[in-house]
C-alpha cells in the first residue's frame, strides 16, 4: 500500500486520495464554510443552567464555585457538529430516513469527505434518535441558518448573481402529516383505546373497557362504508360515540375522587376525547372551535386543495420562495391555522430578507399568483406583480411574470425528492424545521447540478503530498546524511556537542 508523507496514519489512506476531487460533492464540500457554519450554531449548545444551580451571571444566588476540570467516563463523547449538519443535509438532499443516512454514510468515502473525516470509517456516525434530538436543539434559528449557508455558498462561488437575489416568486403548498385520513370511526376508536390507557396507567379500574366490541364496530363501520350502506355505517359509528362517553365520564368521576393531580394528568386526553365525541355528533362544529384530526397531532389542518384527484389534503400550508432566473430557493416557512395565501406574503418575505441579509441584498420584486391580490398595502416597499395587474405591467414584466410558473416544478422536487411530501417530525415545531430543512435539501442539489453544469474547480490544496523519487542506494544515503546535518546546523551548538 503506497504511503504519502504528510498521512499521520502510515497503514491507512486519506479520503481525498480515495475518491474523486472533481466530483461536484467534494467541491461543494471544500466550498461550504463550515467554520463559519459552527460559529454560528456553537450557542445553540451551550449547557442550560437547572433549577436550583447558582450561575455566574444571577445575582440571586450569587457566583457559582469554579469547579476543577475533571474527566468522567459517563456517556458517549459528542459527535463533532460538522458531522452533525452534513449529515441533515444529506437525508434531505438525497432523500433519506434518519435510519438510512447513518447507514449509507457509513457505506460512502464520498459521505464522509463531505462531513469532514480525514480517513474511512467503517462504523455508524452516531445514532439514528441522535439526530432526533440534534434538531430539537437547532430550532427554527438553526435550521434557518443551514439554508442561509447555501444561499451564500451559491453567490460566492458565482453560480447566482447577488442581483438575481432581488426577485422572487412565492407560491404555497401543502405539507402533508404522517397521520391516517381521519374517518369518524378510527378516530373513536383511537379515543377509546388511548381513554383506557389513561385509565390504566392513572391506576383507575373500569368497570368495562368494550375492547372486543370497539374492534367489531370499527371493523363493521368501514364495512358499511365501502358497501355504501351508511344507515347502518351511522348506527355503529353511534353506538363508538356513545362508547368514548361512557368511558369519560366514568374516568372523570373517579379520578375527582383521587385528587387534583390525576385530574390536571387526564386533562388533556378527557379534553380530546370531549371534542371527537361533539364533532361526530354534527356534521359541521361550532364556530371557532378546529376539527381534531389526528390524536397524536391536534395541530393538522384541513387544506382544501380543489383538484379532483386528491380534493383534501391534512397537513400544513407551507410558502416557498424562489428566485425568478434560477430557481434557487431563498425562503421557506410553516403557517399553521390555514390562514389566506395573501397573509402569508409579508411574513413570507420577511424571512427571505433575514436569509439573505449576509449578501447584503433584499427582495425587491415578488412575482405571485392570483392569491396575493389586495395586499399590497401589507408589503409597501416591495413591488408585487400577478396577473391581475397585466394592463398596468410593462412588456419586460409580462415576459418575466410568465416564469412565475417555474416554483410549481420546484414544489414537485420538494415532496417528491427531498421529503416534504410526508412530514414526521412532531408538533408545530417539527412541522416548521422540516419545511426549512426540506428547502436545505433542494438548495444542495441545486449546488451540485451547478456545479457539474459550470464546472466549479477543486481549490488547491495548501499541504499536498510530494510525488515519490526513485533514487540509487548512494544517492538515498548521501541526501539522508545532508538533512541530518542541515537539522543539526540548525539546532545550534548545543545539539552539535551532545551528536
Amino acid at each position: 500500500m503506497p504511503a504519502c508523507p504528510a498521512t499521520e496514519d502510515f497503514f491507512r489512506l486519506r479520503l481525498d486520495q480515495m475518491i474523486d476531487l472533481r466530483h461536484p460533492l467534494a467541491v461543494l464540500a471544500s466550498r461550504m464554510p463550515w467554520q463559519e457554519l459552527e460559529a454560528r450554531l456553537a450557542h445553540l449548545f451551550k449547557r442550560r443552567a437547572r433549577a436550583g444551580v447558582a450561575m455566574p451571571d444571577l445575582d440571586l444566588f450569587g457566583e457559582a464555585p469554579v469547579r476543577a476540570a475533571q474527566v468522567s467516563n459517563a456517556g458517549r463523547p459528542r459527535v463533532p457538529l460538522r458531522v452533525m449538519i452534513a449529515l441533515l443535509y444529506l437525508k434531505h438532499a438525497f432523500n433519506e430516513s434518519d435510519e438510512g443516512v447513518v447507514e449509507r454514510w457509513r457505506e460512502s468515502p464520498r459521505w464522509q469527505y463531505f462531513s469532514g473525516m480525514a480517513y474511512y470509517e467503517d462504523r455508524l456516525p452516531c445514532d439514528a434518535t441522535t439526530l432526533v434530538k440534534f434538531r430539537r436543539l437547532l430550532g427554527e434559528e438553526g435550521v434557518e441558518e443551514l439554508l442561509a449557508q447555501t444561499i451564500n455558498v451559491a453567490v460566492e462561488t458565482g453560480l447566482i448573481k447577488p442581483q438575481d437575489l432581488k426577485r422572487v416568486v412565492v407560491d404555497t403548498t401543502r405539507s402533508p402529516k404522517a397521520v391516517a385520513h381521519p374517518t369518524d370511526s378510527r378516530l373513536l376508536e383511537s379515543a377509546r383505546t388511548k381513554l383506557v390507557q389513561a385509565a390504566k396507567a392513572a391506576g383507575i379500574a373500569l368497570k368495562q373497557t368494550f375492547a372486543k366490541e370497539g374492534k367489531d364496530l370499527s371493523r363493521k363501520a368501514g364495512r358499511y362504508a365501502h358497501a355504501r350502506q351508511f344507515a347502518r355505517m351511522r348506527r355503529s359509528i353511534r353506538r363508538q360515540r356513545t362508547i368514548v362517553g361512557r368511558l369519560q365520564r366514568e374516568i372523570e368521576r373517579k379520578a375527582a375522587r383521587l385528587g387534583q393531580a390525576i385530574q390536571s394528568a387526564l386533562g388533556d386526553t378527557l379534553n380530546k376525547a370531549a371534542r371527537l365525541v361533539a364533532q361526530t355528533a354534527q356534521r359541521k362544529t361550532a364556530e371557532g372551535t378546529p376539527k381534531l384530526y389526528a390524536w397524536h397531532a391536534p395541530e393538522v389542518e384541513c387544506i382544501n386543495k380543489g383538484k379532483a384527484r386528491c380534493p383534501y389534503e391534512f397537513g400544513v400550508k407551507v410558502g416557498i420562495a424562489s428566485t425568478l432566473k434560477h430557481s434557487l430557493i431563498v425562503g421557506a416557512r410553516a403557517f399553521h391555522g390555514n390562514p389566506y395565501d395573501g397573509h402569508t406574503l409579508q411574513a413570507q418575505l420577511e424571512q427571505a430578507t433575514i436569509l439573505m441579509q449576509d449578501m447584503g441584498v433584499k427582495p425587491c420584486t415578488v412575482y405571485a399568483d392570483l392569491g396575493c391580490r389586495g395586499v399590497q398595502a401589507d408589503v409597501p416597499d416591495v413591488r408585487l406583480v400577478h396577473r391581475g395587474k397585466i394592463k398596468r405591467l410593462t412588456a419586460q414584466e409580462r415576459r418575466l411574470l410568465k416564469r412565475r410558473q417555474a416554483i410549481e416544478p420546484v414544489i414537485g422536487h420538494l415532496k417528491q425528492d427531498h421529503r416534504m411530501d410526508r412530514c414526521h417530525l412532531k408538533g408545530e415545531q417539527g412541522d416548521r424545521l422540516h419545511a426549512v430543512l426540506c428547502a436545505a435539501g433542494y438548495n444542495i442539489r441545486w449546488l451540485l447540478r451547478m456545479i457539474a453544469k459550470k464546472g466549479v474547480p477543486f481549490p488547491p490544496r495548501q499541504n499536498r503530498c510530494r510525488p515519490h523519487r526513485t533514487l540509487k542506494p548512494g544517492a538515498m544515503m548521501e541526501e539522508q546524511v545532508g538533512q541530518i546535518r542541515t537539522s543539526i546546523q540548525g539546532q545550534g551548538c548545543g545539539a552539535v556537542a551532545a551528536a
